[in-house]
């Protein structure tokens, strides 16, 4: 399976001309992620969001990741999050949710409002 993913970054390099990184989805466990980073010139971009194949950061670096991509897990999150709390109502009639939720004024802070 490596030598294909190895194979697939090369062609998706030479396709779109030169990237600064490469992709290589797909791949099983950090051993292949190493082998694919140790085969290839350019820096391997890793994208999360793979249930169940996640590793952490300090993991990817170790393997030789340069940048990693949250795709998008950020949202899956924030609508698991939503759905949470919409069947803690439906269920219990409480609202739990909002004592692990941010503040108005939190969130104004982030989005520096």
């Amino acid at each position: 399976m490596i030598p294909t993913q190895i194979e697939k970054a090369v062609y998706f390099r030479a396709l779109h001309a030169g990237p600064d990184v490469l992709f290589a989805p797909g791949l099983p466990d950090l051993a292949a992620v190493r082998t694919v980073c140790a085969a290839v010139s350019k820096p391997v971009n890793f994208m999360v969001g793979i249930k169940g194949k996640s590793f952490t950061v300090a993991e990817l670096q170790a393997a030789g990741v340069r940048r990693i991509s949250l795709a998008n897990s950020l949202y899956r999150v924030a609508m698991t999050g939503l759905l949470d709390a919409a069947r803690e109502v439906k269920a219990t009639g409480t609202f739990g949710f909002l004592d692990r939720s941010l503040t108005g004024p939190e969130l104004g802070g982030l989005m520096r409002i």
